[in-house]
């Protein structure tokens, strides 16, 4: 068995090595803006949150093995916890910042650990991608806007949330989960994945939005890294299969 998981990861070394690579230059890029043009590290952060989400398109098309394509994920749950625990890069981890980082390592690999299966008769990876979308743009966006414009409070527990933050986050996220679910099955990055005809995929992404706004208002600091993808993933999973095609 490790034999053959040694010749996996070497028949794989230059997805393994792109994705290294991609992930090192999101970093610095990141870095240098907020040195050189003194961006400030909420958006640099912000930044890097959206650019390691999005890689999730990079490794489906990089690898065929579900157990390969997880190893990024997976190292990055202890390279961020390093990040985060010595504040070694000014653009991603601050001494107010939340470990939001390893969170969101976390549910990336389980979502991807759960779900995604290329080469077999049914890939469900669509829900996986759906989750972590909701939290790369929707939670970005929330964040973003929330703090630009969010003139209109509100608390639930120790979450402080804006209605235009979380507003943002519901349009985005929508939008988001609809465009993973109705483009990516049967495209070359999910050949196998289930497909939704289009008010299928419309009404699966507005339940869904719904909930994960919900979970993205209810989460203390830095948990909804934890909270959106997993909810995300798991609305689009029980609808997917009670709603008729």
């Amino acid at each position: 068995m490790l034999t053959d998981l040694f010749n996996l990861i070497k028949e794989n070394f230059t997805g393994l090595s792109i994705s290294y690579a991609y992930a090192t230059c999101l970093l610095l890029i990141a870095e240098a803006s907020r040195k050189f043009f003194n961006l400030p590290s909420e958006l640099t952060r912000k930044f890097i949150h959206i650019g390691a989400g999005m890689w999730v398109f990079g490794i489906l098309l990089l690898f065929d093995s579900w157990q390969i394509g997880i190893i990024p994920f997976t190292t990055f749950i202890g390279i961020n916890f390093l990040l985060y625990r010595y504040r070694i890069i000014a653009a991603m981890d601050t001494e107010d910042s939340s470990p939001g980082t390893i969170y969101f390592a976390i549910s990336v690999t389980l979502l991807f650990l759960l779900f995604w299966r290329p080469g077999t008769p049914v890939d469900n990876v669509p829900i996986a991608v759906a989750g972590v979308m909701a939290m790369t743009w929707g939670d970005a966006l929330a964040a973003l806007i929330g703090k630009r414009f969010g003139k209109h409070k509100y608390q639930i527990g120790q979450s402080i949330r804006s209605w235009e933050g979380s507003l943002a986050m519901f349009i985005a996220t929508t939008i988001a989960i609809f465009l993973v679910l109705f483009l990516l099955p049967g495209s070359p990055l999910a050949h196998n994945a289930v497909p939704f005809d289009i008010a299928k995929a419309i009404l699966i992404a507005l339940v869904t939005g719904t909930f994960a706004t919900l979970a993205e208002a209810i989460s203390p600091h830095g948990t909804d890294n934890l909270s959106v993808p997993i909810v995300t993933a798991g609305v689009v999973w029980v609808t997917s299969i009670t709603l008729p095609q």
